[in-house]
């Protein structure tokens, strides 16, 4: 889902919301238990993306070796480490879509920080318009920003010129969603494409002609590095990418730090009302802060994860679709972002108890609903990444031929939707109303 959905997204979290109607009598926590549950979440964001800025700085240390020496061991080490980097920044995603410094588009918060999500983490993206892929008829493309010497102009509409003769990171952010959503050229995928290359078909979205076998991802050659025309160039572009995604990340990390220091820290305070004097007015409201997090818990496992991530590839299906399709790494994207969910709701990091979750404050029947189908959840994504593991990556368990796995996805997906919904339930806990259209985007895409 792209970023330009997070302004309409945002209008959800205006105190105007359409009202719900509980069946429920609200029994409402207590003032400190709303500021626990905030603590306990600021305190999971911090340690979160402290852990994923961690990862990208081992990462960018991989990517700068390999570019040093290039070789076969090198070049796995690198991936390896993106592999790594993904483990600690799937569950930050969580803290997307409640109008957070991830992604924030307007407010103080978004002139503070930047809403650098697409920078990080943009997909799926237009592979041509950064190396070449091989087409349908076995011939590599061209055109794209490594074989260009001078300035390069993305496709789109009304793209801008950005001079290329030297790969650099703002080169790259200034081609990134430059004249679409799909002309991605830096963060996470951008990287993963350099990395792995290409691992798609375009003969069909069923069979495979580039990259054989269900356990087979994107098989860049070594000679892409060392001794093609254009090997220095790759690397510029691996280490310039990787140079933007520490300082980003760095940017969103410190927004959750426990000190403020100019802009560092400065989220954290106002979500918690700590800001003083000339600052005081950028604390947000307790209420308002937590329905923007309800909100974003549920649209983010409703609409992004169970929609964008998991139904538009299974039911179209499409490979091209899937979160990490490069290095077939989906089925940990599905698992770690379903973390992410799971930590906020439970209070939870690294299996670890922080404090209270906002699932803490529902009544013991409802709670037990919501256990048992989180339960479920855990068991198929198990099931998701089993499969991965042994038999065939998500871009084989979703061919229509293998009716086991793709029942399991199906009905993952339908959980999944089924939790992005509990938001409902649980923020009259808090005071709060909330219907299944405050949870849902409404420019989520549409699958049969």
């Amino acid at each position: 889902m792209k970023t330009n959905r997070i302004a309409l997204i945002a209008t959800c979290f205006a105190l105007g919301m359409p009202a719900f109607a509980p069946t429920i009598a609200l029994a409402e926590v207590s003032k400190d238990q709303e500021m626990a549950a905030l603590t306990t979440y600021t305190t999971i964001a911090h340690d979160s993306y402290s852990d994923a800025l961690a990862d990208a700085k081992t990462l960018k240390g991989a990517i700068d070796a390999f570019a040093a020496a290039p070789s076969e061991q090198t070049l796995d080490a690198a991936k390896q480490a993106w592999l790594q980097s993904r483990e600690s920044y799937g569950p930050t995603e969580v803290f997307r879509l409640s109008n957070g410094p991830i992604d924030a588009e307007s407010g103080w918060v978004a002139e503070k920080y930047g809403a650098l999500e697409g920078q990080i983490n943009a997909w799926p993206l237009d592979e041509n318009m950064i190396d070449y892929t091989t087409d349908a008829d076995g011939n590599k493309t061209s055109g794209n920003i490594i074989d260009t010497a001078g300035s390069f102009t993305p496709g789109g509409e009304e793209p801008e010129e950005v001079d290329v003769t030297t790969i650099t990171p703002d080169a790259l952010t200034a081609l990134n969603e430059n004249g679409g959503d799909a002309n991605v050229a830096t963060g996470y995928h951008a990287i993963e494409f350099l990395l792995w290359g290409q691992d798609q078909d375009y003969a069909n979205m069923i069979e495979d002609k580039i990259t054989h076998g269900a356990m087979v991802a994107g098989q860049r050659p070594l000679s892409d590095f060392t001794t093609d025309e254009l090997a220095a160039r790759r690397l510029a572009f691996l280490q310039s990418a990787a140079d933007k995604l520490v300082f980003d990340l760095t940017t969103v990390s410190g927004a959750w730090d426990d000190t403020v220091d100019g802009d560092t820290g400065l989220y954290r305070a106002a979500l918690l009302g700590k800001l003083t004097g000339d600052q005081a007015s950028m604390n947000i409201p307790t209420q308002d802060a937590i329905k923007q997090i309800l909100v974003g818990v549920g649209i983010f496992a409703k609409s992004e994860l169970a929609n964008e991530r998991i139904a538009v590839a299974v039911l179209t299906p499409s490979e091209e679709d899937e979160h990490s399709c490069f290095s077939d790494n989906t089925h940990r994207d599905i698992a770690l972002n379903y973390e992410g969910i799971h930590n906020v709701l439970l209070g939870e990091y690294q299996g670890k108890d922080v404090g209270m979750g906002f699932a803490s404050a529902l009544p013991e029947d409802e709670r037990t609903t919501l256990d048992s189908l989180m339960a479920d959840i855990s068991k198929r994504i198990g099931t998701v990444n089993d499969t991965a593991k042994t038999t065939m990556h998500f871009d084989y368990q979703i061919h229509p031929e293998n009716e086991d796995s793709v029942q399991n996805i199906v009905t993952l997906k339908n959980e999944l939707r089924k939790l992005g919904d509990e938001m409902v339930q649980i923020a009259p806990q808090y005071g709060l109303s909330l219907t299944t259209d405050n949870v849902t985007d409404p420019e989520e895409t549409q699958v049969n």
